[in-house]
């Protein structure tokens, strides 16, 4: 059938590991303990985690000047291939540190940066310095100063007023050794009437022994400015994803999460929106999906800070062999924030017995003048759609795969198509073996 080369794809393209050779790696450890809410920290050895792994000596700017080995596995990955068809910018992260980064000539002209926040330190310490960590402060929560005291790599954009980047610029966060930690510190600020997109994938090969991905990203909408912020996660099933999410959107500025969660042991993410401005527009979308022995604690916040401003929260998640997911989200309203709009909307699929999903939804209205609204559904496959595909000619996998993807449909028709394509790919890997 025309789509049986992709149900035969399995995680080989992602699964595969370069043998270590760094200018320079850490030791392993950190002190104290973890918070206790949400997902089962309990197993993570902090003391058994490299903080900081260099790959190389510099970040290049042409794609033939990478190191062979570090190309090689992002050639495999189709990044440079990416950059080439639909891209204005794509930077690409080895560990701890950014390896490659580029930028359309014409962007640049208009005074478009975008570079690894390393480098933006050194560059632009007046941007830096301004507006890094004011979003998200060290003291905000236990990641966070985690994150704050060993950071490196990451991306850093500023676009300037009134300019529009049309195509997205992407960041490709990649994991290879055992027992690294990667954090990146990522900060985006759109001056006024600016419009940008930017995309993330992450992926990490499978080990015996866990890995830890804890990153900050900051976004800064000013007034009338449009920021999209797309992630596709598939970290291997031995990464603990545990990050940190926040924006403010002023005066007429929107912002967007377009949030995907495939792979890793344990994500806890919560993209976060507050609404600081007059009419200020929050959209929120995330997707998980939640295998055997893996935990989706997922979600977003809106926080609505200013008169007249909306949000709309869908989330989608699906457990399959066993696994779990959470959806844990806020909605808050601040006195005087008169006129605001909200809606949220929270659907989760189960697709046997043993697979578990919980929802923690929490509503903080202190203002009469609001409009919320709160749904959400938990179901299984239904039969007799499976029964109508499967009288078309499908397999029952193909089908099971085809109802998956159609309830993710929120998520994939907001992608560019090429990134749809393949996170339709990844759910039907995920289906393999749900049948039986």
């Amino acid at each position: 059938m025309a789509n049986k080369s992709i149900l035969d794809l399995d995680y080989a393209k992602y699964d595969f590991k370069d043998p270590e050779k760094y200018v320079f790696k850490s030791e392993k450890g950190l002190s104290r303990p973890m918070p206790q809410w949400g997902g089962d920290l309990a197993h993570i050895d902090f003391n058994d985690i490299y903080y900081y792994l260099r790959p190389t000596d510099k970040v290049e700017k042409s794609w033939d000047d990478v190191p062979d080995k570090i190309k090689k596995t992002f050639d495999r990955l189709g990044i440079p291939e990416a950059e080439k068809k639909f891209l204005a910018g794509v930077g690409a992260q080895y560990e701890s540190e950014v390896v490659y980064h580029s930028l359309l000539k014409h962007l640049e002209d208009k005074g478009v940066i975008f570079c690894d926040t390393d480098t933006a330190v050194k560059l632009h310490p007046e941007l830096v310095k301004k507006h890094f960590g004011t979003i998200i402060p060290p003291e905000d929560n236990k990641l966070a100063a985690l994150n704050s005291a060993v950071w490196s790599g990451g991306s850093f954009i500023y676009v300037p007023e009134g300019v529009k980047v049309e195509l997205p610029l992407q960041a490709y966060f990649r994991i290879n050794a055992a027992n690294m930690g990667q954090f990146e510190r990522t900060l985006i600020i759109a001056d006024n009437y600016s419009d940008v997109q930017y995309i993330e994938g992450c992926t990490a090969p499978v080990y015996s022994t866990d890995a830890l991905h804890s990153a900050v990203v900051e976004i800064i909408a000013k007034k009338g400015a449009k920021v999209r912020y797309t992630t596709l996660q598939n970290w291997s099933s031995d990464v603990y994803n545990l990050v940190t999410k926040r924006a403010y959107a002023y005066e007429d500025a929107s912002v967007e999460w377009i949030d995907a969660n495939v792979g890793s042991k344990l994500t806890m993410k919560y993209p976060s929106v507050y609404l600081v401005g007059p009419r200020a527009k929050a959209e929120i979308v995330s997707v998980a999906f939640a295998g055997k022995n893996r935990h989706q604690d997922t979600g977003a916040k809106a926080v609505h800070l200013a008169p007249y401003t909306s949000s709309r929260i869908t989330a989608k998640s699906v457990s399959k062999d066993g696994g779990l997911t959470t959806y844990r989200g806020l909605v808050h309203v601040a006195k005087g924030a008169v006129g605001v709009k909200s809606s949220v909307r929270c659907d989760a699929l189960l697709m046997d017995d043993q697979s578990k999903t919980t929802t923690y939804p929490y509503m903080e209205v202190n203002e009469d003048d609001a409009t919320i609204t709160h749904e959400a559904t938990v179901g299984r496959i239904n039969e007799d759609q499976l029964f109508y595909l499967m009288s078309r000619g499908l397999t029952e996998t193909q089908a099971l795969s085809m109802i998956v993807t159609g309830f993710m449909e929120p998520f994939t028709r907001v992608l560019p198509m090429e990134y749809a394509v393949e996170f339709n790919r990844l759910i039907e890997m995920e289906m393999e073996g749900a049948v039986g």
